[in-house]
């Protein structure tokens, strides 16, 4: 008797059992691919310009992971569309190895609530390798602001709802997202005056032209211990006092809970990239900021170093996404 007297069964068998010697031969091709990588130069894509702290770090851990994986690692710069034209380029590279990136705050947990054409998805389409560090946020004022704690702070936007302004480096970034979250915690309504930029933001808020802003410590840190100072930091957006800043209270601690916040960043890879290989990439990654010239570059200004692996780091995006991008849509927030 035909085992297979239909055609079709046939074919659907014949396809089911090369599916399965497939994906049996998968973690073996991998481990394969795996064995000899790097054999080439490796490409980290930076979705934006040249100079930013971006960029600036991710040379150094280019320098870094070359010389512990024995190949050169370059860095490419893909700036525009809040970096989306970048993160596009890493997702839609070819899955080897050979092209990572870095991935941050806007474009992998915010963007997609912003922008309705988005050329990749940041869960579906790229693969987390490791977060590098996390940059808190703090709430400053003019020096010549009359607000000196953050109780003087709610009381004066709670009296003039409408009316107290806070600037940002750009629409949808964590700067602004802070303000709008502080406006939402608060329970009132405040202006925000976006900048093309972060030195413009801080250059108005010094003049006295916004009330406040949320900004990283680098950029502020110098202007708040400056002789004679040219801002007051109120509060910072963290879980526990920062060491810089030891007599700054948190949010928390001025009675605004669920208020942590930081501009974070890691490197990613396109989605499909062997498991071996991220893991190479993330032991890679790891060493390089154990290392005391690095890490110093990190925490010295403020920055809390990251490390750790792939799987925290896939946790710690989707739980951002699921953070900003409800309190985009609850808000109605628009990219301007």
């Amino acid at each position: 008797m035909n085992r297979f007297p239909h055609s079709r069964t046939r074919r659907l068998w014949l396809t089911a059992a090369l599916g399965a010697l497939t994906a049996a031969a998968q973690p073996a091709l991998a481990q394969e691919a795996a064995k000899d990588y790097p054999s080439k130069v490796i490409t980290m894509i930076v979705p934006y310009a040249a100079g930013g702290s971006s960029d600036t770090r991710a040379r150094q851990l280019a320098e870094k992971i070359g010389g512990y994986l024995g190949k050169t690692v370059i860095v490419e710069n893909k700036p525009g569309a809040g970096g989306n034209i970048g993160t596009e380029a890493i997702a839609r590279a070819n899955p080897d190895g050979y092209t990572i990136g870095i991935g941050n705050f806007a474009p992998l947990s915010v963007n997609k609530a912003l922008f309705p054409k988005m050329g990749y998805d940041a869960i579906r389409d790229l693969a987390p390798i490791i977060l590098i560090e996390r940059g808190p946020l703090v709430l400053v004022v003019p020096e010549k602001s009359p607000l000196k704690t953050m109780k003087d702070f709610i009381a004066n936007a709670k009296a003039n709802s409408g009316k107290v302004s806070y600037a940002s480096a750009g629409s949808g970034g964590a700067y602004h997202l802070a303000g709008e979250l502080l406006e939402d915690t608060i329970g009132t309504k405040m202006i925000h005056v976006p900048y093309k930029g972060g030195g413009p933001a801080v250059n108005d808020l010094i003049a006295g032209t916004v009330d406040f802003m949320f900004d990283m410590l680098p950029s502020t840190t110098p202007y708040i211990k400056s002789a004679p100072a040219r801002m007051r930091a109120l509060a910072v957006a963290t879980d526990k006092r920062l060491p810089q800043l030891p007599d700054v209270p948190t949010l928390a601690e001025s009675g605004l809970q669920g208020m942590e916040m930081s501009n974070w960043f890691g490197v990613i890879a396109p989605k499909g990239v062997p498991a071996p290989i991220i893991a190479k990439l993330n032991a890679a990654l790891n060493k390089a900021l154990q290392d005391p010239e690095l890490a110093q570059r990190i925490t010295g200004p403020g920055n809390i170093i990251g490390g750790g692996t792939p799987e925290a780091f896939a946790s710690f995006v989707a739980a951002e996404s699921v953070r900003w991008q409800k309190l985009i849509k609850d808000r109605g927030i628009k990219p301007e």
